[in-house]
């Protein structure tokens, strides 16, 4: 059996994954803003974002070996966690509810330092409600401000919902 080598995608941090797709979005990005205008710019890089995001979600999905969970959900999140990339602070967390404010984010600096802020919220911020739509309609986020629209954290609550359930829509100011 060979092994999968160590440059190969997989082997990749999620960290360094977004830097690899945050080098080429931020060319697209320019290229759109000159002969689109920045709002066009915006909305096309937010829109490929969106479906890479909701596609990857069904593909983590799929690969959980059984039916999805708020708990299958957190074991995948340690993901974007890995390289430190983020450090949380857990607040709440059931069968039903997770819920952490986020106090740093090196997604947030790498963008920054990439020359990437006034686009880094649809990079990987607007990310974090879509991956719900693509892994399970039952998980639902809101949150209200991130650092990498300059807040001080993020405020990340996800909740689960019990089968036949009546929702209110998702809310994430950095969409």
């Amino acid at each position: 059996m060979s092994q999968v080598p160590s440059t190969h995608p997989q082997n990749l941090s999620m960290l360094a994954k977004r830097r690899i797709e945050a080098e080429i979005l931020g060319h697209v990005y320019e290229v759109l803003k000159a002969s689109h205008g920045k709002e066009a710019a915006m909305q096309a890089v937010g829109n490929a974002v969106r479906r890479s995001s909701i596609d990857q979600a069904q593909r983590f999905a799929a690969e959980t070996g059984g039916p999805t969970s708020l708990q299958s959900f957190i074991d995948i999140s340690a993901l974007w966690e890995s390289e430190d990339a983020l450090k949380i602070e857990v607040r709440k967390k059931t069968d039903t509810e997770y819920v952490f404010d986020v106090v740093r984010c090196r997604y947030a600096e790498m963008y920054k330092a990439m020359g990437l802020g006034e686009i880094g919220h649809l990079l990987s911020c607007q990310r974090d409600g879509t991956f719900c739509e693509g892994y399970d309609p039952k998980l639902k986020f809101a949150r209200t401000q991130t650092i990498m629209q300059g807040a001080s954290h993020c405020d990340f609550r996800y909740s689960y919902e019990a089968d036949g359930a009546e929702t209110a829509p998702s809310r994430d100011a950095t969409s």
